[in-house]
């Protein structure tokens, strides 16, 4: 059973995390010009369109995604409004209480933690009561290929603790398999903002 999410903002300081909208085409197909965006992230339909229309092939599913219970963030600069990335909140409840995380952060807006920063305010979010504005979530998991450093570091920056190695679980659009961490947040973990 799918539930459908009331889209939602939650205000980060410096950033905030909100809906994505179509204004926000552009800024997701110069994300997507990113090799390790368009690789890791992006997904097969999405690699497989030209690269004009991959910020609008992205966001196609994205911007409705609160409605099929995936609550999906545009991580937007406070003060300008400017796209700097995406974390994603999705599967909700699919497994009682739990959801998956995804995240990417644009390459012009990286070198300020802002991908943990991002991630860790998306948990403490999903982990909050419904009567409280959240989810009411009690596990949050992601994975990443082994060779996708960075989001190893972002996951464990924003208190995901690495729980195990999935082999061959990463399937790349060329066919190419990878190893991949799986990380897992609980509600209960004691995680200091990064």
């Amino acid at each position: 059973m799918t539930i459908r999410l009331e889209p939602t903002e939650v205000a980060a300081g410096d950033f905030s995390l909100r809906p994505f909208t179509a204004a926000d085409e552009a800024g997701v197909g110069a994300a997507l010009a990113d090799p390790g965006i368009l690789r890791w992230t992006a997904g097969t339909a999405v690699i497989r369109t030209p690269a004009e229309q991959r910020g609008r092939k992205w966001l196609a599913t994205r911007i409705d995604g609160w409605a099929r219970g995936n609550a999906v963030f545009a991580i937007a600069d406070s003060a300008t409004g400017e796209l700097l990335g995406s974390v994603t909140v999705r599967d909700v409840h699919r497994i009682p209480d739990q959801a998956v995380v995804a995240y990417w952060v644009s390459p012009a807006a990286r070198g300020r933690r802002l991908g943990a920063r991002a991630l860790d305010t998306a948990a403490r979010w999903a982990f909050t009561a419904p009567t409280e504005g959240g989810l009411g979530l009690h596990r949050l998991s992601l994975d990443h290929a082994l060779v996708n450093i960075g989001s190893c570091r972002v996951a464990t920056r924003a208190g995901f603790l690495l729980e195990g190695t999935m082999r061959d679980y990463y399937v790349e659009s060329d066919g190419t398999r990878h190893d991949s961490h799986l990380h897992a947040r609980l509600s209960s973990d004691e995680v200091e903002r990064p």
